[in-house]
Protein backbone atom coordinates (compact mmCIF):
# COMPACT_ATOMS: atom_id res chain seq x y z
CA UNK A 1 0.00 0.00 0.00
CA UNK A 2 1.70 3.58 -0.83
CA UNK A 3 0.06 6.89 -0.92
CA UNK A 4 2.41 7.86 -3.70
CA UNK A 5 0.03 9.58 -6.22
CA UNK A 6 0.74 9.23 -9.85
CA UNK A 7 -0.77 10.41 -12.83
CA UNK A 8 -1.16 6.53 -14.02
CA UNK A 9 -3.74 6.19 -11.10
CA UNK A 10 -6.83 7.46 -12.94
CA UNK A 11 -8.14 4.96 -14.80
CA UNK A 12 -7.33 2.90 -11.58
CA UNK A 13 -9.56 5.50 -9.30
CA UNK A 14 -11.98 5.32 -12.17
CA UNK A 15 -12.93 1.64 -11.89
CA UNK A 16 -12.48 1.57 -7.94
CA UNK A 17 -9.55 -0.11 -7.83
CA UNK A 18 -7.43 1.84 -5.54
CA UNK A 19 -6.68 0.86 -2.23
CA UNK A 20 -8.40 3.47 0.83
CA UNK A 21 -5.20 5.17 1.26
CA UNK A 22 -4.68 5.36 -2.23
CA UNK A 23 -8.18 6.62 -3.45
CA UNK A 24 -7.91 9.17 -0.38
CA UNK A 25 -4.69 10.56 -1.74
CA UNK A 26 -5.91 10.51 -5.18
CA UNK A 27 -8.65 12.43 -4.38
CA UNK A 28 -6.25 15.19 -2.84
CA UNK A 29 -3.89 15.11 -5.91
CA UNK A 30 -7.34 15.48 -8.05
CA UNK A 31 -8.62 18.47 -6.44
CA UNK A 32 -4.93 20.18 -7.58
CA UNK A 33 -4.10 18.73 -10.91
CA UNK A 34 -5.96 20.06 -14.48
CA UNK A 35 -4.52 17.03 -16.29
CA UNK A 36 -5.92 14.46 -14.25
CA UNK A 37 -9.55 15.92 -13.73
CA UNK A 38 -9.67 16.06 -17.79
CA UNK A 39 -8.83 12.04 -17.86
CA UNK A 40 -10.94 11.76 -14.68
CA UNK A 41 -13.75 13.45 -16.76
CA UNK A 42 -13.37 10.65 -19.99
CA UNK A 43 -12.92 7.63 -17.52
CA UNK A 44 -15.85 8.02 -15.34
CA UNK A 45 -17.64 7.52 -18.92
CA UNK A 46 -16.07 4.67 -19.66
CA UNK A 47 -17.03 2.84 -16.16
CA UNK A 48 -20.30 4.04 -16.03
CA UNK A 49 -20.39 2.21 -19.87
CA UNK A 50 -18.22 -0.97 -18.89
CA UNK A 51 -20.84 -0.94 -15.72
CA UNK A 52 -23.50 -2.45 -18.36
CA UNK A 53 -21.19 -4.96 -20.00
CA UNK A 54 -21.29 -8.77 -19.20
CA UNK A 55 -17.86 -10.23 -18.57
CA UNK A 56 -17.08 -12.24 -21.70
CA UNK A 57 -13.36 -14.05 -20.16
CA UNK A 58 -13.39 -16.87 -17.40
CA UNK A 59 -14.20 -16.50 -13.84
CA UNK A 60 -11.48 -15.03 -12.55
CA UNK A 61 -10.84 -12.61 -15.25
CA UNK A 62 -11.68 -9.35 -13.02
CA UNK A 63 -8.95 -10.84 -10.68
CA UNK A 64 -6.50 -10.62 -13.46
CA UNK A 65 -7.67 -7.43 -14.42
CA UNK A 66 -7.14 -5.78 -11.17
CA UNK A 67 -3.52 -7.65 -10.81
CA UNK A 68 -3.09 -6.32 -14.30
CA UNK A 69 -3.32 -2.55 -13.71
CA UNK A 70 -1.26 -3.14 -10.29
CA UNK A 71 1.58 -4.65 -11.49
CA UNK A 72 1.69 -1.74 -14.29
CA UNK A 73 1.26 0.54 -11.85
CA UNK A 74 3.99 -0.21 -10.15
CA UNK A 75 6.20 -0.84 -12.85
CA UNK A 76 5.14 2.91 -14.04
CA UNK A 77 6.64 3.88 -10.50
CA UNK A 78 9.54 2.19 -10.59
CA UNK A 79 9.97 3.96 -14.34
CA UNK A 80 9.76 7.30 -12.84
CA UNK A 81 11.89 6.42 -9.52
CA UNK A 82 14.57 5.54 -12.45
CA UNK A 83 13.90 8.32 -14.76
CA UNK A 84 14.59 11.15 -11.86
CA UNK A 85 17.81 9.23 -10.67
CA UNK A 86 18.85 9.36 -14.10
CA UNK A 87 18.16 12.97 -14.87
CA UNK A 88 19.81 14.33 -11.44
CA UNK A 89 22.88 12.35 -12.27
CA UNK A 90 22.91 13.84 -15.83
CA UNK A 91 21.35 17.16 -15.12
CA UNK A 92 18.81 16.88 -17.75
CA UNK A 93 15.06 16.52 -17.28
CA UNK A 94 13.91 14.04 -19.00
CA UNK A 95 9.78 14.33 -19.92
CA UNK A 96 7.30 11.97 -20.20
CA UNK A 97 6.59 11.05 -23.86
CA UNK A 98 9.22 13.66 -24.81
CA UNK A 99 6.71 16.52 -24.32
CA UNK A 100 7.06 19.81 -22.24
CA UNK A 101 4.59 18.90 -19.12
CA UNK A 102 5.17 22.29 -17.01
CA UNK A 103 2.46 24.01 -16.18
CA UNK A 104 2.08 27.74 -17.63
CA UNK A 105 2.20 30.44 -14.94
CA UNK A 106 -0.92 32.35 -14.68
CA UNK A 107 -0.97 36.21 -13.62
CA UNK A 108 2.49 36.93 -14.25
CA UNK A 109 4.01 39.24 -17.04
CA UNK A 110 4.59 36.36 -19.10
CA UNK A 111 3.72 32.76 -19.31
CA UNK A 112 6.66 30.72 -18.50
CA UNK A 113 6.74 26.61 -19.84
CA UNK A 114 9.34 25.55 -17.16
CA UNK A 115 11.54 22.30 -17.09
CA UNK A 116 13.07 20.95 -13.89
CA UNK A 117 16.12 19.54 -13.98
CA UNK A 118 18.05 22.85 -16.00
CA UNK A 119 18.93 26.34 -14.20
CA UNK A 120 15.98 28.82 -14.13
CA UNK A 121 14.52 30.45 -17.67
CA UNK A 122 15.14 34.05 -16.58
CA UNK A 123 18.49 32.87 -15.22
CA UNK A 124 18.77 31.58 -18.63
CA UNK A 125 17.19 34.73 -20.75
CA UNK A 126 19.25 36.75 -18.45
CA UNK A 127 22.95 35.69 -18.77
CA UNK A 128 22.85 33.93 -21.73
CA UNK A 129 23.75 34.06 -25.38
CA UNK A 130 21.23 35.60 -26.73
CA UNK A 131 19.87 36.37 -30.42
CA UNK A 132 16.95 38.18 -31.44
CA UNK A 133 14.86 37.88 -35.05
CA UNK A 134 11.60 38.98 -36.48
CA UNK A 135 9.83 36.72 -39.20
CA UNK A 136 8.41 39.10 -41.80
CA UNK A 137 6.00 36.59 -43.02
CA UNK A 138 4.60 35.35 -40.10
CA UNK A 139 5.39 37.95 -37.83
CA UNK A 140 6.50 35.97 -35.08
CA UNK A 141 9.06 37.64 -32.79
CA UNK A 142 11.47 35.69 -30.72
CA UNK A 143 14.90 35.91 -28.47
CA UNK A 144 16.29 32.85 -28.44
CA UNK A 145 19.11 32.74 -25.44
CA UNK A 146 22.09 29.68 -24.87
CA UNK A 147 24.20 28.25 -22.17
CA UNK A 148 26.99 25.67 -23.09
CA UNK A 149 26.69 22.90 -20.25
CA UNK A 150 28.67 19.29 -19.74
CA UNK A 151 25.60 18.07 -21.20
CA UNK A 152 24.65 19.82 -24.52
CA UNK A 153 23.30 23.35 -24.64
CA UNK A 154 20.62 24.99 -22.24
CA UNK A 155 17.88 26.67 -24.04
CA UNK A 156 15.22 29.79 -23.36
CA UNK A 157 13.46 31.33 -25.93
CA UNK A 158 10.50 34.16 -25.40
CA UNK A 159 8.20 34.60 -28.26
CA UNK A 160 5.66 37.49 -28.64
CA UNK A 161 2.88 38.34 -31.59
CA UNK A 162 1.81 34.45 -31.81
CA UNK A 163 -1.63 33.66 -32.66
CA UNK A 164 -3.59 30.44 -31.98
CA UNK A 165 -4.81 27.96 -31.43
CA UNK A 166 -1.22 26.17 -31.80
CA UNK A 167 0.73 23.32 -31.07
CA UNK A 168 4.41 24.31 -31.46
CA UNK A 169 8.10 22.97 -31.01
CA UNK A 170 11.56 24.33 -30.72
CA UNK A 171 13.96 22.63 -33.21
CA UNK A 172 17.51 22.92 -32.75
CA UNK A 173 19.39 22.21 -36.31
CA UNK A 174 22.93 21.10 -36.45
CA UNK A 175 25.20 22.50 -38.90
CA UNK A 176 25.03 18.99 -40.42
CA UNK A 177 21.44 19.18 -40.60
CA UNK A 178 20.91 17.01 -37.47
CA UNK A 179 17.15 18.04 -35.90
CA UNK A 180 16.61 17.66 -32.23
CA UNK A 181 13.23 19.01 -30.54
CA UNK A 182 14.26 21.15 -27.74
CA UNK A 183 10.30 21.26 -26.21
CA UNK A 184 6.93 21.85 -27.15
CA UNK A 185 4.00 23.86 -26.25
CA UNK A 186 0.70 24.87 -26.89
CA UNK A 187 -0.65 28.37 -27.99
CA UNK A 188 -4.40 29.06 -26.60
CA UNK A 189 -6.57 30.89 -29.44
CA UNK A 190 -5.90 34.25 -27.58
CA UNK A 191 -2.21 33.86 -28.27
CA UNK A 192 0.42 35.93 -26.83
CA UNK A 193 2.27 39.14 -27.00
CA UNK A 194 -0.99 40.11 -29.13
CA UNK A 195 -3.44 42.85 -28.49
CA UNK A 196 -5.86 41.31 -25.79
CA UNK A 197 -3.10 39.20 -24.60
CA UNK A 198 0.19 41.06 -24.12
CA UNK A 199 1.96 38.63 -22.08
CA UNK A 200 5.10 37.02 -23.95
CA UNK A 201 5.55 33.36 -24.03
CA UNK A 202 8.69 31.62 -22.22
CA UNK A 203 10.24 28.62 -22.69
CA UNK A 204 12.90 26.38 -21.76
CA UNK A 205 14.73 23.46 -22.88
CA UNK A 206 18.08 21.94 -23.70
CA UNK A 207 19.73 20.07 -26.15
CA UNK A 208 22.77 17.54 -26.66
CA UNK A 209 23.96 19.53 -29.47
CA UNK A 210 27.26 21.58 -28.40
CA UNK A 211 26.83 25.06 -29.13
CA UNK A 212 29.39 25.58 -31.33
CA UNK A 213 27.31 22.74 -33.07
CA UNK A 214 24.62 24.83 -33.52
CA UNK A 215 23.68 26.73 -36.51
CA UNK A 216 19.51 28.04 -35.92
CA UNK A 217 16.26 27.32 -33.79
CA UNK A 218 12.88 27.00 -35.89
CA UNK A 219 9.56 27.30 -34.48
CA UNK A 220 7.74 24.99 -36.02
CA UNK A 221 3.79 24.09 -36.20
CA UNK A 222 3.15 20.86 -35.57
CA UNK A 223 1.11 18.74 -37.70
CA UNK A 224 1.75 21.24 -40.66
CA UNK A 225 5.32 21.47 -40.70
CA UNK A 226 5.39 25.27 -40.97
CA UNK A 227 8.37 27.51 -39.93
CA UNK A 228 6.79 30.25 -37.74
CA UNK A 229 9.87 31.94 -37.18
CA UNK A 230 13.70 30.82 -37.85
CA UNK A 231 16.82 32.09 -35.46
CA UNK A 232 20.36 31.84 -37.56
CA UNK A 233 22.90 30.99 -34.38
Amino acid sequence: MTTDVQHTDVAAYALGLLEEDDRRAFEEHLGDCEVCAAEMREFAGMAAILEDVPPTGPPDADGELIDLLHRRKTAERARRRRTALLGAAAGVALLAGGGLTGALAAGQSTHTAAMPGHSSIDDVLSTGEKIARTDASTGVTGTVAMRSKGWGTDIGMELSHVRGPLVCKLVAVSKTGERRTVTEWSVPPKGYGVPGSPASLKVHGGTALGRADLARFDVQEEGSGRTLLSIPV
